[in-house]
């Protein structure tokens, strides 16, 4: 019962974090943008942004499951993850744990609204919806980055760090205390 309450802690932690970065600073309408001469800057990235499709939902979910699955064990799953290596292989099997732990057995990752990163041409960004058939389990979304790697996808470090908590301790809060009499 404590990890379920630690992964939707956890889970409703990140949702709220990410809907809060997700806000953006707007230019005053009121401020005038300064007029020159227009300028066309190019690169072989924005190019290839351009033209090529969008990958398809599948192939970003393909990469969620594989991360989920218990059976394909932390060490396996270290190409699934921008600069992952041998030392994140123990997030990696937790974060299966934690999903099942959390009632989300299986989990169902439907991957909507991909598109080119704003940030980095090569990336894209998609809302994953995270939901079980358990109908006693919430279902949550959030935003998340990937990178293509050797004709393939991969979770960004960015989001993997979000998600997996790499590069740091373990540190999910518990459930509340029960108030004193």
């Amino acid at each position: 019962m404590h990890r379920h309450v630690t992964f939707v802690v956890g889970a409703a932690t990140l949702v709220a974090a990410l809907g809060l970065s997700g806000c953006s600073h707007r230019q005053s309408s009121s401020t005038a943008p300064a007029v020159g001469p227009a300028v066309t800057i190019t690169s072989t990235a924005t190019a290839v942004r351009q033209t090529a499709p969008v990958p398809p939902p599948d192939a970003l979910a393909d990469v969620l499951y594989r991360l989920a699955d218990r059976a394909v064990p932390g060490t396996e799953k270290l190409s699934l993850v921008e600069g992952a290596t041998v030392d994140n292989a123990p997030a990696l099997d937790k974060f299966a744990v934690a999903l099942v732990d959390g009632g989300y057995s299986p989990a169902i990752f439907d991957v909507t609204n991909v598109a080119w990163s704003d940030r980095d041409p090569t990336e894209v960004v998609a809302n994953v919806n995270v939901t079980t058939p358990n109908r006693d389990v919430p279902g949550f979304s959030f935003p998340m980055e990937f990178k293509p790697y050797r004709g393939g996808w991969q979770l960004s470090q960015q989001t993997a760090g979000m998600l997996l908590a790499f590069g740091s301790p373990q540190a999910v809060p518990g459930p509340p205390p029960s108030p004193t009499p």
